[in-house]
């Protein structure tokens, strides 16, 4: 059984500082009325976020580097607010010189799978920011992002269609965009390091003030019950917000995370891959022997597929999983409950 310390944050959070319309109080209370250990307010092209411990929930800040139309880009561990410029090289290496490091945020926005599993734009005309220039390499990749995930999934041809989007929002966020996952092994593929990924809310609470009383379309709340990101990390978080801050940082570059929807199913099944000397999380690079095994053990069946170096290499439904590891590469997990997709490892490096 694996024994690390576990907590959950939300990444991806936008203030009244950018475009969103709560203040960092509001912000907390959410984040501790949905049970989050941290949070990372990454507000467009803004660094000054208060930073600290609130009541228990530890706040990290970063920023969400905004070109007007593409290439946004999540950095982390900066000191400086980041200008953005029509060239993404020139922040991604600003990122790395100040000893940051960054995600590309919701890379394929625009584009969803239809029923024939068919890549195509999203039914509506609303502004996405996709990224680019896929030569153009991040440190690592937002796979998930759920307000994008509703946006391209939202259909507003017609007054019945708009509302059962905005009313059964969830029943229409599906899983990450098969384009992404595939940019993301894709890179991993390439490296001998992990690329690393992680799942962003993109919470904005959103106000409309057509009505008497202004109506808040996907409150903090709501959102921070969704795509979360459960860090593992070998001690418990530091009491000295300085030291639990790179805790929460290095977990997240090491790609020590899994990236899950909550509101699918708020439970975390147990994911490691142990061999003769220990047992290890995701993001981790492991020694290849005879007793190597990926374990995966939850409270109820669940579809697994195990993906190897970017191919699905098996898939099956069960709540305990075991596979034998015989050969190294990069191994991670997508799993699925009640046909949708609910949780996303990180690869598990064997060498």
């Amino acid at each position: 059984m694996f024994n690390n310390y576990i907590y959950k944050g939300a990444i991806h959070i936008h203030s009244n500082n950018s475009d969103g319309s709560g203040n960092l109080n509001q912000i907390i209370r959410a984040a501790k009325k949905a049970n989050l250990d941290w949070i990372i307010v990454t507000d467009h092209n803004y660094y000054d976020t208060n930073e600290g411990i609130f009541d228990g929930l530890y706040v990290i800040k970063g920023e969400e580097i905004s070109p007007k139309n593409c290439n946004h880009y999540l950095a982390f561990n900066i000191n400086e607010t980041i200008s953005p410029d029509d060239n993404p090289s020139c922040y991604v290496n600003k990122v790395r010189e100040l000893g940051g490091f960054g995600f590309a945020a919701h890379p394929d926005e625009g584009f969803t799978q239809n029923k024939e599993g068919e890549i195509v734009p999203r039914k509506n005309s609303h502004h996405c920011i996709p990224w680019t220039d896929k030569n153009i390499k991040p440190d690592g990749i937002e796979i998930w992002n759920w307000f994008s995930n509703w946006a391209d999934n939202l259909d507003d041809r017609n007054i019945f269609t708009l509302a059962y989007a905005y009313l059964f929002k969830h029943n229409i966020i599906k899983s990450p965009s098969k384009t992404t996952l595939k940019w993301w092994d894709e890179l991993n593929n390439e490296s001998p390091e992990i690329v690393p990924a992680l799942g962003g809310v993109d919470a904005h609470a959103l106000k409309f003030y057509k009505y008497i009383i202004p109506v808040t379309v996907f409150p903090y709340e709501t959102c921070f019950n969704t795509i979360t990101n459960f860090i593992n990390i070998n001690n418990e978080l530091s009491k000295d917000f300085q030291i639990a801050k790179q805790q929460i940082l290095n977990a997240i570059k090491n790609g020590n995370n899994i990236i899950a929807n909550r509101y699918i199913n708020n439970m975390i099944p147990e994911i490691y891959v142990t061999n003769s000397k220990n047992s290890y999380y995701c993001g981790n690079e492991i020694d290849l022997d005879d007793s190597c095994f990926l374990q995966f053990i939850s409270n109820t069946p669940m579809k697994i597929c195990l993906i190897y170096n970017g191919n699905i290499q098996e898939c099956i439904t069960s709540d305990k999983y075991t596979y034998k590891i015989t050969t190294a590469g990069k191994y991670r997990l997508e799993v699925f409950f009640k046909e949708k997709g609910f949780l996303y490892t990180n690869p598990f490096n064997i060498i």
